[in-house]
Protein backbone atom coordinates (compact mmCIF):
# COMPACT_ATOMS: atom_id res chain seq x y z
CA UNK A 1 0.00 0.00 0.00
CA UNK A 2 0.83 3.72 -0.07
CA UNK A 3 2.94 4.62 2.79
CA UNK A 4 2.72 7.08 5.62
CA UNK A 5 4.96 8.23 7.93
CA UNK A 6 4.92 9.39 11.37
CA UNK A 7 4.81 8.63 15.06
CA UNK A 8 1.60 8.47 16.88
CA UNK A 9 0.23 10.50 19.38
CA UNK A 10 -2.71 11.53 21.38
CA UNK A 11 -4.82 13.73 19.45
CA UNK A 12 -4.08 12.13 15.53
CA UNK A 13 -5.08 8.58 17.27
CA UNK A 14 -8.41 8.37 15.05
CA UNK A 15 -7.38 8.68 11.92
CA UNK A 16 -4.89 5.53 13.57
CA UNK A 17 -7.70 3.98 14.65
CA UNK A 18 -9.00 4.50 10.57
CA UNK A 19 -5.88 2.83 9.07
CA UNK A 20 -6.63 -0.43 10.83
CA UNK A 21 -9.78 -0.46 7.88
CA UNK A 22 -7.55 0.65 4.96
CA UNK A 23 -5.57 -1.64 3.79
CA UNK A 24 -4.40 0.66 0.53
CA UNK A 25 -2.87 2.47 2.78
CA UNK A 26 0.95 1.48 5.03
CA UNK A 27 2.05 2.99 8.23
CA UNK A 28 6.17 3.13 8.45
CA UNK A 29 6.88 4.45 11.65
CA UNK A 30 9.53 6.86 12.60
CA UNK A 31 11.28 8.00 15.61
CA UNK A 32 11.12 11.59 14.87
CA UNK A 33 8.84 13.98 13.20
CA UNK A 34 11.31 15.73 11.05
CA UNK A 35 12.36 12.62 10.26
CA UNK A 36 8.57 11.53 8.89
CA UNK A 37 8.72 14.37 6.36
CA UNK A 38 12.26 13.60 5.11
CA UNK A 39 11.25 10.24 4.60
CA UNK A 40 8.13 11.65 3.05
CA UNK A 41 10.59 13.50 1.07
CA UNK A 42 12.79 10.82 -0.15
CA UNK A 43 9.43 8.75 -0.91
CA UNK A 44 7.98 11.60 -3.25
CA UNK A 45 11.32 12.30 -5.26
CA UNK A 46 12.17 8.64 -5.67
CA UNK A 47 8.57 7.91 -6.89
CA UNK A 48 7.38 11.23 -8.29
CA UNK A 49 4.46 10.50 -6.14
CA UNK A 50 2.84 12.62 -3.05
CA UNK A 51 4.70 11.76 -0.15
CA UNK A 52 2.52 11.70 3.03
CA UNK A 53 3.31 12.08 7.01
CA UNK A 54 0.95 11.83 10.34
CA UNK A 55 1.94 13.82 13.09
CA UNK A 56 0.37 14.67 16.53
CA UNK A 57 -0.40 17.90 17.83
CA UNK A 58 2.28 20.58 20.33
CA UNK A 59 5.42 19.30 19.84
CA UNK A 60 4.57 17.00 16.75
CA UNK A 61 3.60 19.26 14.39
CA UNK A 62 6.53 21.46 16.01
CA UNK A 63 9.18 19.34 14.71
CA UNK A 64 8.11 19.37 11.31
CA UNK A 65 8.70 23.08 10.66
CA UNK A 66 12.32 21.93 9.57
CA UNK A 67 11.34 19.50 7.24
CA UNK A 68 8.27 21.11 5.68
CA UNK A 69 10.82 23.81 5.24
CA UNK A 70 13.01 21.75 3.52
CA UNK A 71 10.28 20.26 1.29
CA UNK A 72 9.10 24.01 0.07
CA UNK A 73 12.68 24.90 -0.55
CA UNK A 74 13.32 21.89 -2.80
CA UNK A 75 9.94 21.83 -4.22
CA UNK A 76 9.32 18.73 -3.12
CA UNK A 77 5.12 17.62 -2.30
CA UNK A 78 4.54 16.00 1.00
CA UNK A 79 1.12 16.10 3.05
CA UNK A 80 1.41 16.65 6.40
CA UNK A 81 -1.73 16.04 8.48
CA UNK A 82 -1.49 17.01 11.86
CA UNK A 83 -3.78 15.93 14.94
CA UNK A 84 -4.63 19.11 16.97
CA UNK A 85 -7.05 19.53 20.36
CA UNK A 86 -10.48 19.63 19.96
CA UNK A 87 -12.67 22.85 18.26
CA UNK A 88 -14.12 23.53 21.72
CA UNK A 89 -10.70 24.01 23.22
CA UNK A 90 -8.57 25.86 20.66
CA UNK A 91 -7.21 29.12 21.68
CA UNK A 92 -7.50 28.00 25.89
CA UNK A 93 -3.64 27.02 25.69
CA UNK A 94 -5.00 22.87 26.27
CA UNK A 95 -2.70 20.51 26.50
CA UNK A 96 -0.63 19.96 23.73
CA UNK A 97 -1.78 22.57 21.74
CA UNK A 98 0.17 25.01 19.41
CA UNK A 99 -1.20 27.05 16.51
CA UNK A 100 -0.49 24.85 13.77
CA UNK A 101 -1.47 27.04 11.04
CA UNK A 102 0.48 29.62 11.84
CA UNK A 103 3.58 28.15 12.54
CA UNK A 104 3.57 26.42 9.06
CA UNK A 105 2.06 29.10 7.41
CA UNK A 106 5.88 30.48 6.38
CA UNK A 107 6.54 26.69 5.28
CA UNK A 108 4.09 25.76 3.21
CA UNK A 109 2.36 26.19 0.34
CA UNK A 110 -0.94 26.58 2.14
CA UNK A 111 -2.86 25.44 5.18
CA UNK A 112 -6.18 24.92 6.65
CA UNK A 113 -7.92 23.52 9.22
CA UNK A 114 -11.43 21.97 8.47
CA UNK A 115 -14.30 22.35 11.29
CA UNK A 116 -16.22 19.80 10.47
CA UNK A 117 -16.39 16.32 8.97
CA UNK A 118 -18.18 17.03 5.67
CA UNK A 119 -15.33 19.45 4.90
CA UNK A 120 -13.02 16.65 5.20
CA UNK A 121 -12.64 15.02 1.81
CA UNK A 122 -13.07 18.00 -0.50
CA UNK A 123 -10.26 19.65 1.83
CA UNK A 124 -7.66 16.80 1.27
CA UNK A 125 -8.32 17.10 -2.32
CA UNK A 126 -7.81 20.61 -2.45
CA UNK A 127 -4.07 19.79 -0.53
CA UNK A 128 -2.99 17.05 -3.12
CA UNK A 129 -3.88 19.30 -5.80
CA UNK A 130 -1.78 22.17 -4.16
CA UNK A 131 0.93 20.57 -3.54
CA UNK A 132 1.31 19.05 -6.69
CA UNK A 133 0.17 22.12 -9.04
CA UNK A 134 2.99 24.45 -10.82
CA UNK A 135 5.91 24.41 -8.67
CA UNK A 136 5.59 21.68 -5.72
CA UNK A 137 5.56 21.42 -2.64
CA UNK A 138 4.88 21.00 0.80
CA UNK A 139 0.83 21.32 2.16
CA UNK A 140 -0.60 20.90 5.86
CA UNK A 141 -4.06 19.61 7.08
CA UNK A 142 -4.45 20.60 10.86
CA UNK A 143 -7.00 18.11 11.91
CA UNK A 144 -9.03 18.90 15.49
CA UNK A 145 -9.87 15.38 17.27
CA UNK A 146 -13.46 15.68 17.68
CA UNK A 147 -13.73 16.31 13.44
CA UNK A 148 -12.20 13.47 13.71
CA UNK A 149 -14.33 11.36 15.79
CA UNK A 150 -17.62 13.08 13.90
CA UNK A 151 -19.61 11.26 11.31
CA UNK A 152 -20.07 11.52 8.31
CA UNK A 153 -23.52 11.65 6.08
CA UNK A 154 -22.73 9.55 3.29
CA UNK A 155 -26.51 9.24 2.07
CA UNK A 156 -25.83 13.07 0.63
CA UNK A 157 -23.10 11.60 -1.72
CA UNK A 158 -20.38 13.58 -2.51
CA UNK A 159 -19.88 17.10 -3.21
CA UNK A 160 -20.07 18.16 -6.27
CA UNK A 161 -16.71 19.59 -6.63
CA UNK A 162 -15.25 16.02 -5.72
CA UNK A 163 -13.50 13.74 -8.65
CA UNK A 164 -12.26 10.36 -8.25
CA UNK A 165 -8.56 10.52 -6.84
CA UNK A 166 -7.29 7.13 -7.66
CA UNK A 167 -3.20 8.52 -8.08
CA UNK A 168 -2.72 12.01 -7.93
CA UNK A 169 -0.88 12.87 -10.89
CA UNK A 170 0.90 16.79 -11.30
CA UNK A 171 -0.61 19.52 -12.93
CA UNK A 172 1.61 21.33 -15.79
CA UNK A 173 0.82 24.77 -16.84
CA UNK A 174 0.31 26.16 -20.30
CA UNK A 175 2.91 26.42 -22.77
CA UNK A 176 4.56 29.65 -22.78
CA UNK A 177 4.16 32.35 -25.17
CA UNK A 178 5.58 31.27 -28.86
CA UNK A 179 7.45 34.46 -28.98
CA UNK A 180 9.49 33.38 -26.15
CA UNK A 181 10.23 29.86 -27.55
CA UNK A 182 11.27 31.22 -30.98
CA UNK A 183 13.54 34.00 -29.26
CA UNK A 184 15.00 30.74 -27.44
CA UNK A 185 15.71 28.59 -30.57
CA UNK A 186 17.29 31.20 -31.97
CA UNK A 187 19.82 32.15 -29.38
CA UNK A 188 20.82 28.19 -28.76
CA UNK A 189 21.15 27.75 -32.66
CA UNK A 190 23.64 30.61 -33.21
CA UNK A 191 25.36 30.71 -29.49
CA UNK A 192 29.59 30.25 -29.58
CA UNK A 193 29.95 29.03 -26.23
CA UNK A 194 26.64 28.15 -25.03
CA UNK A 195 25.88 26.47 -21.33
CA UNK A 196 23.16 24.06 -20.48
CA UNK A 197 22.20 24.22 -17.08
CA UNK A 198 19.64 22.32 -15.32
CA UNK A 199 18.69 22.04 -11.88
CA UNK A 200 15.94 19.91 -9.79
CA UNK A 201 12.98 21.02 -11.76
CA UNK A 202 13.93 18.22 -14.13
CA UNK A 203 13.94 15.52 -11.61
CA UNK A 204 10.55 16.89 -10.70
CA UNK A 205 9.14 16.93 -14.15
CA UNK A 206 9.75 13.26 -14.50
CA UNK A 207 11.98 10.93 -16.89
CA UNK A 208 10.29 12.83 -19.84
CA UNK A 209 12.27 15.90 -18.69
CA UNK A 210 15.32 14.45 -18.67
CA UNK A 211 15.22 12.52 -21.53
CA UNK A 212 14.30 15.76 -23.35
CA UNK A 213 17.20 17.39 -21.75
CA UNK A 214 20.29 15.23 -22.72
CA UNK A 215 18.72 14.88 -26.05
CA UNK A 216 19.00 18.61 -26.51
CA UNK A 217 22.47 18.40 -25.12
CA UNK A 218 23.49 15.68 -27.26
CA UNK A 219 21.70 17.00 -30.44
CA UNK A 220 23.36 20.58 -30.26
CA UNK A 221 26.51 19.63 -28.91
CA UNK A 222 25.57 21.45 -25.84
CA UNK A 223 28.75 21.47 -22.39
CA UNK A 224 25.78 20.60 -19.83
CA UNK A 225 26.16 21.32 -15.52
CA UNK A 226 23.66 20.84 -13.08
CA UNK A 227 23.00 21.73 -9.48
CA UNK A 228 22.97 19.16 -6.77
CA UNK A 229 19.13 18.83 -6.67
CA UNK A 230 19.51 18.13 -10.69
CA UNK A 231 22.20 15.52 -10.45
CA UNK A 232 21.14 12.41 -12.80
CA UNK A 233 18.91 14.21 -14.82
CA UNK A 234 21.84 13.89 -17.26
CA UNK A 235 24.32 11.15 -17.26
CA UNK A 236 27.70 11.46 -15.90
CA UNK A 237 29.16 9.75 -18.35
CA UNK A 238 28.88 11.77 -20.72
CA UNK A 239 31.43 14.12 -22.57
CA UNK A 240 29.60 17.36 -22.26
CA UNK A 241 28.85 16.90 -18.72
CA UNK A 242 31.18 19.14 -16.46
CA UNK A 243 30.44 17.90 -13.34
CA UNK A 244 28.23 20.02 -10.66
CA UNK A 245 28.05 23.73 -10.53
CA UNK A 246 28.46 26.09 -7.81
CA UNK A 247 30.28 26.53 -4.78
CA UNK A 248 31.13 23.10 -4.31
CA UNK A 249 30.92 22.43 -8.24
CA UNK A 250 34.07 21.52 -10.70
CA UNK A 251 36.25 24.70 -12.40
CA UNK A 252 35.27 23.39 -15.57
CA UNK A 253 31.71 24.35 -14.97
CA UNK A 254 32.09 27.59 -13.23
CA UNK A 255 34.76 28.95 -15.56
CA UNK A 256 32.64 27.61 -18.66
CA UNK A 257 29.56 29.34 -17.12
CA UNK A 258 31.70 32.72 -16.27
CA UNK A 259 32.96 32.86 -20.08
CA UNK A 260 29.64 31.57 -21.60
CA UNK A 261 28.24 33.59 -24.03
CA UNK A 262 24.39 32.03 -23.89
CA UNK A 263 23.10 30.16 -20.37
CA UNK A 264 19.98 28.13 -20.38
CA UNK A 265 18.83 27.52 -17.38
CA UNK A 266 16.06 24.99 -16.59
CA UNK A 267 14.45 24.09 -13.53
CA UNK A 268 16.87 25.82 -11.84
CA UNK A 269 16.21 28.92 -9.58
CA UNK A 270 19.91 30.68 -9.48
CA UNK A 271 20.80 30.04 -5.76
CA UNK A 272 23.42 31.82 -4.45
CA UNK A 273 25.79 28.96 -4.20
CA UNK A 274 25.48 28.92 -7.88
CA UNK A 275 26.20 32.48 -8.50
CA UNK A 276 28.17 33.90 -6.16
CA UNK A 277 28.58 37.66 -6.03
CA UNK A 278 25.85 38.39 -8.61
CA UNK A 279 27.31 41.74 -10.43
CA UNK A 280 29.96 39.25 -11.81
CA UNK A 281 27.76 36.22 -12.93
CA UNK A 282 27.90 35.25 -16.32
CA UNK A 283 28.91 38.71 -16.91
CA UNK A 284 29.45 37.85 -21.14
CA UNK A 285 26.02 35.89 -21.21
CA UNK A 286 22.57 36.21 -22.87
CA UNK A 287 20.20 34.29 -20.35
CA UNK A 288 17.03 32.26 -20.83
CA UNK A 289 15.53 30.85 -17.72
CA UNK A 290 12.75 28.27 -18.23
CA UNK A 291 10.85 27.64 -14.75
CA UNK A 292 7.40 26.83 -13.90
CA UNK A 293 7.41 28.93 -11.56
CA UNK A 294 6.84 32.16 -13.34
CA UNK A 295 7.49 34.50 -9.46
CA UNK A 296 11.38 32.87 -10.09
CA UNK A 297 12.22 34.08 -13.32
CA UNK A 298 14.24 37.33 -13.38
CA UNK A 299 13.49 37.12 -9.18
CA UNK A 300 17.58 37.31 -8.72
CA UNK A 301 18.94 37.20 -12.43
CA UNK A 302 17.43 39.24 -14.89
CA UNK A 303 17.31 36.87 -18.35
CA UNK A 304 16.93 37.70 -21.88
CA UNK A 305 14.14 34.90 -22.35
CA UNK A 306 11.66 34.14 -19.82
CA UNK A 307 9.50 30.81 -20.64
CA UNK A 308 8.24 29.86 -17.88
CA UNK A 309 6.42 26.33 -18.01
CA UNK A 310 6.71 22.72 -17.18
CA UNK A 311 10.28 22.29 -18.27
CA UNK A 312 9.61 19.25 -19.73
CA UNK A 313 6.77 20.62 -22.31
CA UNK A 314 8.82 23.58 -22.94
CA UNK A 315 11.72 21.62 -23.47
CA UNK A 316 9.79 19.50 -26.52
CA UNK A 317 8.32 22.63 -27.66
CA UNK A 318 11.77 24.33 -28.03
CA UNK A 319 13.55 21.17 -29.38
CA UNK A 320 10.37 21.12 -32.04
CA UNK A 321 11.67 24.75 -33.30
CA UNK A 322 15.44 24.00 -33.09
CA UNK A 323 14.98 21.22 -36.03
CA UNK A 324 18.01 19.43 -37.36
CA UNK A 325 21.10 20.52 -35.64
CA UNK A 326 22.97 23.55 -37.64
CA UNK A 327 25.07 25.56 -34.81
CA UNK A 328 28.33 27.20 -35.50
CA UNK A 329 31.70 25.81 -35.11
CA UNK A 330 32.14 25.22 -31.59
CA UNK A 331 35.16 23.55 -31.37
CA UNK A 332 37.57 26.58 -29.77
CA UNK A 333 34.60 26.62 -27.20
CA UNK A 334 35.42 23.23 -26.56
CA UNK A 335 39.27 22.93 -26.84
CA UNK A 336 38.92 26.15 -24.01
CA UNK A 337 36.61 23.43 -21.53
CA UNK A 338 39.56 20.92 -22.35
CA UNK A 339 41.97 23.13 -20.65
CA UNK A 340 40.15 23.69 -17.59
CA UNK A 341 39.25 19.97 -17.51
CA UNK A 342 43.21 19.06 -17.65
CA UNK A 343 43.71 20.62 -14.13
CA UNK A 344 41.78 17.64 -12.83
CA UNK A 345 40.13 19.57 -9.86
CA UNK A 346 38.94 16.48 -7.96
CA UNK A 347 42.74 14.97 -7.82
CA UNK A 348 44.10 14.41 -4.28
CA UNK A 349 47.16 12.66 -3.54
CA UNK A 350 47.36 10.34 -0.59
CA UNK A 351 49.19 11.20 2.32
CA UNK A 352 49.64 9.09 5.51
CA UNK A 353 51.13 11.87 7.52
CA UNK A 354 48.17 13.94 7.63
CA UNK A 355 43.71 12.65 8.33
Amino acid sequence: GAPLFGPPGGPGLPVYDALHGEPRLRHILVRHEQAAVHAAEGYARTTGRLGVVLVTSGPGIANTISGLLDAMSDSIPVLCISGQVATGVIGTQAFQESDALGMSRPVTKWNHQPRDAAQVAEAVQEAVRIALSGRPGPVLLDMPKDVQLQAVDESAGPAPSLQPLEQPERVAPALPAAHDLRRAAELIASARRPVLYGGGGLINSGAAACEAFTALAREWDLPTTLTLMGLGAFPASDPRFLGMLGMHGTLEANLAMHHADLVICVGARFDDRITGRLPDFCPHARKIHIDIHPGNINKVVPVDVPPAGDCGQVLGALRGLLGTPDAPDRQDWWDRIGRWRAQDCLAWRPDNRHI
